[in-house]
């Protein structure tokens, strides 16, 4: 939601592999003899030798120089859908399929690539000594190991979260499900002990959807132990995997495999805090509507979304990757938004192809009402937006109070959102909602409309607050705290309701 203080190219770095041609020429200029080393699958390696005029030496190199060119090089895509590129490898490498979006080339000889410990490639420049908004925590920070989700991945089928018709399965659990939001869980740099104990009152409650900021973006590296993910900058962008940068997600992820809780993670936001879209523009230029097809934004978005993605690509504690939070291109046709919605969910799907992809949108523009939200012009087609086949479920947000509707318009929102999610045979996610008061009385209402509504698989109310080992986590007047009468409220009746 916008003004809320706690809310915040397809290009991989590729390894060439260069491939050389070993010859045994003589001195004669006008004819020469080459022997080279060819493969054979019954003799093995064997010595082809055959004279050569220079003039049909010349013009064998130049087709050998294409015959390479034609071929993917290690770690390339070399097929998929919309695939145009080369679909052989080179030598010491063959195509692993992953989907029908994505082939990669990888060493070997056709055998599956075994798992590995990811790594973050990143590019670096003279760190800017001045500090940004983010702001500070005396928090002490951890250094945490990296955890399971490392391990070797479990076998197709045994764990990873999917869409089931218009539910979620979870654990081998078809339902629906109750959740909430935690950005400070990564963003807001609380210690291990303290996540811990966050992931206990969650089980205990019986909450299994927690959603979770996976971008904290600066354009000033800040100093001390503050958290930021990921520098930006055209001269050069560092994503930080250290204790205050990505090891801050992990952890969150560690404590979810133990716990049982399924995350949401998001790659950015749409508003300025925590970096946004707009530390992008600040460092690749553009406007916040060009972000979507500035070609370095992208690029450097997509560089990020790798890293994140794979450290955790193996864990069945990711509900779903999310493109963005709340995306909106004011005044732009709606294909801007959509176009690379699909791209992006394509891309997304490439890297972790047994987790699920959703974009994390409002869910403005479908047909039913003629007030704002209902509307266009802030860029989406939500019902559209439910074609795209990369994208496993569709999510909407409800801020009554900030959208200039009434309490009870929300439940005709609900039910038109539910109501589509169900002709598209795709899970509708109540994704975000809140009230600045009076939380039992307007948001308890919502709740039953979702889960009495075909189409619905789970909600998640904005947004979890609780009392760590500094005190109480931020209230912006929508927080639910653990143990008060609202949390009976809204989560212990809640939960038992759905059984």
């Amino acid at each position: 939601m916008h003004n809320r203080e706690t809310k915040r190219a397809d290009q991989r770095f590729l390894r060439f592999r260069s491939v050389t041609l070993r010859f045994s020429i003589g001195n004669n200029l006008e004819t020469t003899k080459c022997c080279y080393p060819i493969m054979t699958k019954k003799h093995g390696e064997l010595k082809l030798c055959q004279t050569w005029t220079m003039k049909g030496f010349l013009a064998y190199l130049a087709l050998a120089a294409g015959a390479v060119s034609a071929q993917q090089s290690l770690w390339g895509q070399c097929g998929g859908r919309q695939h145009t590129g080369p679909t052989t490898c080179v030598a010491g490498s063959f195509c692993q399929f992953y989907n029908e979006y994505y082939s990669q080339c990888i060493p070997g000889t056709g055998s599956p690539p075994p798992p590995s410990s990811p790594t973050t490639t990143s590019t670096t420049s003279t760190r800017p000594a001045s500090t940004t908004s983010i702001r500070p925590t005396s928090t002490t920070l951890t250094t945490s190991t990296r955890p399971s989700s490392t391990a070797a991945p479990p076998p197709a089928g045994s764990g990873f979260p999917k869409a089931t018709g218009t539910r979620f399965t979870l654990d081998g659990v078809t339902k629906y499900f109750a959740g909430t939001n935690c950005y400070w869980c990564t963003a807001g740099g609380i210690g291990n002990a303290d996540v811990d104990l966050v992931f206990d009152h969650l089980r205990s409650s019986g909450i299994k959807i927690l959603r979770v900021w996976g971008f904290n973006d600066v354009n000033n590296i800040p100093s001390g132990n503050q958290i930021w993910f990921q520098y930006l900058s055209a001269s050069g962008s560092t994503i930080n995997t250290g204790a205050n940068g990505l090891q801050r997600i992990d952890y969150v992820v560690s404590a979810a495999e133990r716990t049982g809780i399924k995350l949401i993670i998001n790659f950015v936001n749409n508003w300025d805090d925590y970096g946004g879209m707009k530390a992008y523009t600040n460092a690749f230029g553009g406007t916040h509507q060009t972000w979507y097809t500035n070609t370095a934004a992208q690029a450097q978005y997509r560089r990020y979304v790798e890293a994140v993605v794979s450290r955790h690509k193996t864990s069945t504690a990711i509900l779903a990757w999310e493109l963005a939070n709340e995306p909106r291109c004011n005044g732009c046709n709606v294909n801007v938004i959509h176009e690379w919605a699909k791209s992006t969910s394509e891309y997304v799907k490439s890297l972790a192809p047994n987790h699920m992809v959703t974009l994390g949108d409002e869910g403005f523009g479908l047909p039913g009402d003629t007030s704002y939200p209902y509307q266009y012009g802030e860029g989406t087609d939500w019902v559209a937006l439910l074609s795209i086949k990369t994208l496993d479920f569709a999510t909407f947000h409800l801020y009554p109070n900030s959208w200039g509707t009434s309490y009870d318009w929300g439940n005709k929102w609900i039910a038109d959102h539910a109501a589509a999610c169900a002709a598209a045979n795709k899970p509708c996610f109540f994704e975000e909602y809140g009230a600045p008061s009076n939380h039992c009385a307007i948001e308890r209402p919502w709740q039953q409309t979702s889960v009495a509504s075909a189409g619905m698989a789970g909600d998640a109310f904005w947004q979890l607050g609780d009392t760590l080992s500094f005190g109480n986590t931020h209230d912006d007047g929508n927080t639910i705290y653990y143990g008060s009468s609202d949390w009976t409220c809204l989560v212990t009746n809640h939960v038992a309701a759905i059984g």
